[in-house]
């Protein structure tokens, strides 16, 4: 009798999970089969570069800047974490940043999608002509005809070719050119696509004082990356990655969400990006929101029943002690290597705490940010190349991606790695030297002074 009792105990505790298992089914099937066969990220020439000198030299070009700025914009770099090496569009290394032309934009773009396009035919073996997808994301620059119609005409790719050129979209929009052809794939048998992400510094450096502005020029450095992916799942031998889920999540809804991270003109009518004070709850409340869709795809039943039952405990608890701490998921149960967006050392530090993650753990999204900067969208495939010139890519390993962008959103994907994997790719020159054996912040030594001067006392060095 008291065993017939139990029994719509025992059913209520295991109907979420008999709900879940059935809806994990259903995606299965829907999801289709997506691979990534090869992806080349741009490395721009060394002339490009931008050390701490050259830093300097910049903000002292803006006239615009007032003491305090320049002190704010001296300390924003030296805690930003970002390295010597990263690179700048050729108009600002030639001091013409306030006057950019059409053609620094085109040119720009251009450099970068021959180079990482040229390469991945030819790694791949497979011809401009046999390529059925073609999705385009670089946020802020937009020309006619569309950066994707240039592409076509360059390579002289077939009039059937499904096109997609999307702007707008900030710094997650890879894992939305990847969600498209996710999606095109279901209707289209073996399939090849290709997606290029980037994002266009030069017409888009601010030459304003407003600080809300001039923040996005210590953080943003030129980069980019072209992915091939296909369907024929006669080819997952070839196969670098297999796409196991991927979940966006959109805020816009929220006014405060929406306009924590906007492109806009300054008072004075000089256009800029604009981040506000309410990107990091914006942030905060997207990422976990994104978490709690994702979480039931990617992690072992076990966990999920522990959290399951330490939540049920939790709550009962709450009402008599008062405690309401919120228990976490161990996403380590699930995922072997977490590639995070270099959004800034705030956010990958955000994101690690959140997560439980280590310094192992973040220590490609650090050096990525150190060597390349956030190149805005196409950050993610620095900091997969990383992970694979270290070789920490063994065959199985589930790699979860998270990006952040304007909108406000957060979204994510899980890849499987379908064979060990070791390319020393756009690292291979320099991945010897990461992580730094000495942890020294190059902008410490030349602009460390600033962190401890008051505005008002500050004044500018001229050597």
């Amino acid at each position: 009798m008291e065993l017939l009792m139990l029994v719509p105990f025992m059913l209520a505790l295991l109907y979420p999970f008999m709900f879940l298992l059935i809806k994990l089914v259903h995606q299965w099937r829907e999801q289709g089969t997506c691979y990534i066969l090869h992806y080349e990220c741009f490395k721009p020439s060394g002339d490009r570069k931008v050390d701490t000198e050259f830093c300097g030299n910049i903000i002292l070009r803006n006239k615009n800047l007032g003491i305090n700025e320049y002190k704010f914009l001296l300390r924003a770099i030296v805690s930003s974490g970002i390295g010597e090496e990263t690179y700048a569009p050729r108009n600002v290394i030639s001091g013409r940043e306030e006057s950019p032309t059409l053609l620094d934009g085109i040119s720009e773009m251009e450099e970068f999608f021959y180079d990482t396009l040229d390469k991945l035919f030819h790694r791949t073996g497979v011809p401009p002509s046999e390529i059925d997808i073609l999705v385009v994301n670089v946020s802020l620059f937009s020309p006619e005809p569309s950066l994707a119609a240039r592409i076509i005409n360059r390579y002289k790719m077939r009039e059937d070719i499904k096109v997609f050129n999307i702007s707008g979209m900030g710094c997650s929009a890879s894992l939305i050119s990847i969600n498209i052809v996710q999606n095109i794939f279901k209707t289209y048998k073996k399939a090849f696509a290709v997606v290029v992400t980037s994002e266009s510094i030069s017409p888009n450096w601010y030459s304003g004082n407003d600080k809300s502005m001039i923040l996005a020029n210590c953080l943003f450095r030129c980069g980019g990356c072209s992915v091939l992916l296909t369907n024929n799942q006669s080819l997952c031998h070839r196969a670098m990655f297999r796409l196991r889920c991927l979940v966006r999540t959109h805020l816009g809804a929220s006014d405060e969400a929406h306009e924590s991270a906007l492109q806009k003109e300054d008072n004075q009518g000089r256009p800029g990006f604009h981040l506000s004070k309410n990107l990091p709850k914006a942030a905060t409340r997207a990422f976990f929101k994104n978490l709690r869709e994702l979480a039931p795809k990617v992690l072992p039943l076990r966990e999920l029943l522990r959290y399951f039952i330490v939540s049920q405990l939790r709550r009962a608890g709450t009402s008599s002690s008062g405690n309401k701490a919120v228990p976490t998921v161990n996403f380590k149960t699930g995922i072997d290597h977490f590639c995070l967006h270099t959004g800034g050392k705030a956010v990958i530090d955000g994101v690690g705490k959140s997560l439980g993650l280590t310094e192992y753990d973040l220590q490609p999204a650090r050096m990525t940010l150190r060597r390349f900067g956030n190149t805005s969208a196409s950050s993610l495939w620095y900091v997969l190349g990383y992970m694979e010139a270290n070789k920490r890519l063994k065959k199985g390993n589930k790699v979860l991606m998270i990006s952040f962008g304007s909108g406000f959103k957060c979204n994510s994907c899980v890849w499987e790695v379908m064979r060990d994997l070791e390319d020393g790719n756009v690292w291979e020159d320099c991945i010897a030297n990461y992580p730094p054996k000495a942890s020294v912040n190059p902008f410490m030594n030349k602009f460390g002074w600033v962190m401890d001067e008051k505005p008002e006392t500050v004044t500018v060095p001229v050597d």
